[in-house]
């Protein structure tokens, strides 16, 4: 189903604060129903908390730790693992890899659906308007018919 944009004087018809789980998957469909859309979040990768630092990077981490408890245990079953050793900057920087590849699939799911994204943090100025701070403390006013408030953990 294709909606079809009705004359406005405002440049987005809808806009997404929030670049998490609920926001880019509102982005993303609204955008694929022919909604003129833009994404607004603070963070340069998108992905919320779940992606950056909460869900993702901690399953990461968990699945390390019990690949590491089995060289350690792997005596019990037979299998010879003396003295098993990990390197923590190693770990850190695979799942940097991990989280960065995730994000990146975002991104281009953003690009190939034609939505706008913004790095800030958006404020109300008025029905039709946001004001949005980006992290050199610079703002721009952006207008949309409508909005998705998906700020999940940080409002």
């Amino acid at each position: 189903m294709m909606l079809r944009r009705r004359f406005s004087r405002t440049a987005y018809d809808l806009a997404v604060i929030g670049g998490g789980p609920g926001g880019y998957v509102a982005a993303i469909k609204a955008a694929q129903l022919g909604l003129k859309t833009v994404c607004i979040d603070n963070r340069e990768l998108l992905g919320g908390t779940c992606l950056n630092v909460g869900c993702i990077p901690s399953k990461f981490l968990l699945k390390v730790s019990y690949k590491y408890n089995d060289l350690l245990t792997a005596n019990r079953f037979g299998v010879k693992c003396d003295n098993p050793k990990f390197n923590w900057n190693e770990i850190q920087r695979r799942k940097a890899e991990t989280i960065n590849g995730l994000s990146q699939g975002i991104e281009f799911l953003f690009k190939k659906n034609k939505i706008e994204r913004k790095v800030g943090t958006a404020t109300f100025k008025d029905l039709h308007s946001l004001t949005v701070k980006d992290r050199q403390g610079s703002e721009f006013e952006l207008k949309a018919d409508n909005y998705l408030i998906a700020t999940g953990s940080k409002p």
